[in-house]
């Protein structure tokens, strides 16, 4: 098993953001605070001439706050959002591992949520997962960030795109927890 090590002073978003950016163009030179794990071997660009392993060495390293710092200086500094970038940049199940990391717990929950209503199956648990494991407050905060995303509530979302029981608990559960969060809030 591979073991994460935290650099001991943390590089600043804007150091951060010119290294995942000579990263996208394939630079295989990191700044020297960057702690890489094993060998040299990860200092090469891989074959589409962007630097994987840079990428997975800044945000890997990073809290959810200082990725979400990343995110805003990028955005400041090259006039375009980081998860922008990295779609265009990276592909495949990188790119769904790399971006989902990259955004904040609300927005990845939210995005989960709504793949799983617009693939809707029994045996697709993800709302359920999403709506046991976060506390009140966190869900309020999944269900703004949905909102924001996609412009309409998660819980037209299920009721939209799934049936039986499921729908009946689900839209329940989340019409339940609206109230509640509106109590955290006053």
């Amino acid at each position: 098993m591979a073991t994460l090590k935290v650099p001991t002073t943390v590089p600043s978003p804007a150091e951060d953001c010119e290294q995942l950016r000579k990263a996208f163009q394939g630079s295989i030179l990191p700044a020297p605070d960057i702690i890489f794990l094993t060998s040299a071997s990860l200092l090469s660009p891989v074959d589409s001439g962007m630097n994987e392993r840079l990428i997975i060495a800044i945000l890997a390293h990073r809290t959810t706050a200082q990725r979400r710092a990343i995110r805003t200086t990028y955005a400041q500094t090259y006039g375009e959002e980081l998860l922008k970038s990295l779609d265009d940049e990276i592909s495949g199940d990188f790119e769904r591992a790399v971006v989902l990391w990259t955004m904040d717990p609300a927005e990845r929950d939210a995005q989960l949520g709504n793949e799983a209503v617009r693939r809707w199956s029994q045996s697709n648990l993800v709302l359920v997962e999403i709506g046991c494991t976060r506390s009140s407050e966190d869900l309020y905060q999944v269900r703004r960030a949905y909102h924001e995303r996609y412009k309409r509530s998660l819980e037209e979302d299920v009721a939209a795109h799934t049936s039986g029981d499921f729908r009946k608990v689900n839209f329940t559960y989340f019409l339940m927890f609206v109230s509640d969060a509106k109590n955290l809030l006053a």
